[in-house]
């Protein structure tokens, strides 16, 4: 796993060995990106479950101004810190080493994200606790762009249930990105 572009570009970038995440392929990170590189640049970007921090870095990587990275685990955020450092980006990264709904909520009051990116384990129900938890906060506003990663087996009816308006969805072989905005 690589940066594909920006400052960083071509620096390999340290997994979690194990069952513990499943990173974005250079491939659909390749596709995603080139379908907000417009949105990038100056954004204030959040990584919602970051597993190696791979998706804000990138962010980074290509002129987001800040990216905050959201993960429970102890090894990822150590593998999170480390890719920082060695792609040179940790002056403009901030590690949260909680839950998403727990970081949710202490963010709250310090200002909304421009694009909220969150790749949880899939079949959880966890996208949908997380949008709630979004809602309930001035994280996003109507401009913020929010994606999600999914398996195809989601039912996404739960996104405008809370509040959400889906404009997009991009399917792979094996999983999705869900593209929406809080409702108006």
């Amino acid at each position: 796993m690589r940066v594909i572009a920006g400052s960083a570009r071509s620096l390999a970038l340290k997994t979690v060995e194990g069952l513990d995440t499943r990173p974005t392929t250079d491939r659909i990170k390749e596709t995603l990106f080139n379908m907000i590189a417009f949105d990038i640049p100056g954004c204030r970007f959040l990584d919602l479950f970051s597993g190696s921090g791979a998706i804000g870095i990138e962010a980074l990587s290509r002129g987001a101004t800040e990216a905050v990275f959201v993960e429970q685990g102890s090894k990822q955020v150590d593998v999170i810190r480390e890719n920082l450092a060695f792609t040179k980006l940790a002056d403009r990264g901030i590690v949260m080493h909680t839950d998403a709904v727990t970081a949710i909520h202490r963010l709250a009051g310090k200002g909304s994200f421009d694009l909220i990116f969150m790749d949880p384990p899939y079949d959880q129900g966890l996208e949908a606790i997380a949008l709630q938890a979004l809602r309930e906060t001035d994280l996003c506003t109507e401009d913020t762009i929010i994606i999600f990663e999914a398996s195809l087996s989601t039912d996404l009816d739960f996104v405008e249930e809370l509040g959400f308006v889906p404009y997009k969805v991009k399917k792979y072989k094996t999983n999705m990105h869900v593209f929406c905005r809080k409702d108006a």
